[in-house]
């Protein structure tokens, strides 16, 4: 983490800026913002945002700015235990940050002022919900002016949402391709004909992408008669955006590994068994943080989210998230986010200077990191060695919770059916061997019935 000095991803509004200093996250709000950030104060909108959890809540003080000549005020916002980005969130996840964005355009509108951008990256999941992280998106209400966030909006979260419902889940990683959201005209494009006879989907899909272009270039006039929008109108857009996104859906049982659970080879006493040995680790290791790396639904991950250790649990599989996260959300859990995660092609650095969005692994790492049935699917599905996969892991945390699946199991043999087995060192001599280089065993469980084998290591 970069500390006494801007942050790489916190540049492009001229109202202020997130910076650090000794460890410890400020957002400087600049003068050219001082109007604005009055009125957010002292109109009460803050604080009715804050009180119905749709704003992270900050705290004025006097730390010293990082630009003087420009600075109204310095706030230090509540930490956010891990940030993420919308192309690592499930369809339900960006269904829930759209509504939440709405939600805060809606409540603005009472207040007199209205959201200036609406960029999913200014939505973060905190204590299990969809929060703005950013105090300065608002600006006084002009009325009859239309609304500037509004083409962001469609891009940043109704494209990649139709997209998502009504051709395929995994269009959302367009998202990563084009970090300032997918282009009218190609979500358009993709999407199926008959969208078009979709008034909301035509109105703010097909025909804005065709305005866009007929605009692109241009000067436009926004004080023109015939952009006039008054704030019944404005909520009238409002209205049909959210009403089509909660029309859209998405069946996560229709992915490889969202039904795991009712599949697996193990007996109830088995995961019985596992869930035991998890939980003495967790107890004996007392992590703040945790990683699961293909968490599937969770399972796992919960042992240690409810112990009030903030978890994030990884997968590959959209519809395994999707279960996740919506167990999750009726569960009212707090210490749970689910994310999307293809460890063999994680989130790279991308932006301007590669660095205005971090990669997965540049973000954050945890005290103790669980791979739990993963090790055989690194190695045997993605050809892997067992001496990159430790390194790998060395990399990420102090402590690992690592499962072995020995080369008989069913899972395994399952994935040799459809190729030849060239694994010669896929064994567990050579599993210990390889990562005894870099972590201390410290103990080892047989899972009961299984031949699954349970290991907690810690780094050398």
């Amino acid at each position: 983490m970069n500390q006494n000095k801007r942050e790489s991803a916190s540049f492009r509004d001229p109202s202020g800026f997130l910076f650090w200093r000794e460890g410890v996250l400020y957002r400087q709000v600049n003068l050219s913002y001082q109007d604005d950030y009055t009125l957010l104060m002292k109109s009460g909108l803050y604080q009715n945002l804050v009180d119905d959890g749709l704003l992270i809540p900050h705290e004025e003080v006097n730390a010293e700015p990082y630009d003087s000549e420009n600075v109204y005020r310095v706030i230090c916002p509540e930490r956010i235990p891990f940030i993420s980005y919308p192309y690592e969130w499930c369809f339900g996840q960006l269904k829930d940050a759209a509504l939440t964005t709405l939600a805060l355009q809606k409540h603005a509108l009472k207040y007199e002022m209205s959201l200036k951008d609406s960029s999913a990256y200014n939505i973060q999941f905190w204590r299990g919900k969809p929060i703005l992280i950013d105090s300065l998106s608002f600006e006084k209400y002009e009325e009859s002016k239309p609304w500037v966030a509004y083409r962001q909006f469609c891009q940043h979260f109704l494209a990649p949402l139709a997209l998502m419902s009504l051709r395929d889940v995994r269009l959302n990683q367009l998202l990563r391709t084009y970090i300032d959201g997918i282009p009218l005209d190609l979500a358009s494009k993709l999407l199926p004909f008959r969208t078009r006879f979709n008034f909301p989907l035509l109105t703010h899909i097909h025909l804005h992408a065709i305005t866009q272009k007929r605009y692109a270039g241009k000067k436009i006039d926004l004080d023109s008669s015939n952009r006039v929008v008054n704030k019944t109108g404005m909520l009238g857009i409002l209205s049909s955006l959210e009403s089509i996104i909660r029309k859209l859906n998405w069946n996560p049982e229709e992915t490889e590994w969202a039904d795991y659970d009712s599949t697996h080879n193990y007996t109830d006493s088995s995961i019985e068994h596992k869930k035991q040995i998890v939980t003495t680790y967790l107890e004996r290791v007392r992590p703040e943080t945790v990683w699961d790396l293909g968490a599937n639904t969770g399972v796992f991950s919960r042992l240690a989210s409810q112990q009030m250790i903030h978890t994030v649990a990884f997968d590959i599989d959209p519809g395994a998230v999707e279960l996740n996260y919506r167990q999750s959300v009726a569960d009212k859990e707090q210490n749970l986010l689910p994310l999307l995660l293809d460890l063999t092609n994680p989130s790279p650095n991308l932006g301007w200077h590669n660095q205005e969005r971090r990669s997965l692994f540049k973000r954050d790492s945890p005290d103790l990191l669980l791979a739990l049935a993963l090790v055989h699917h690194l190695a045997i599905a993605n050809n892997v060695s067992l001496d990159q996969i430790a390194r790998f892991m060395v990399d990420l945390a102090q402590w690992l919770v690592i499962e072995f699946v020995p080369k008989e199991d069913p899972q395994t043999q399952r994935l040799l059916s459809s190729r030849k087995d060239i694994f010669v060192d896929y064994t567990q001599e050579r599993f210990e061997e390889v990562f005894g280089t870099y972590f201390q065993i410290a103990d080892s469980m047989v899972i009961n019935n299984s031949g699954r084998i349970l290991y907690l290591m810690k780094k050398i």
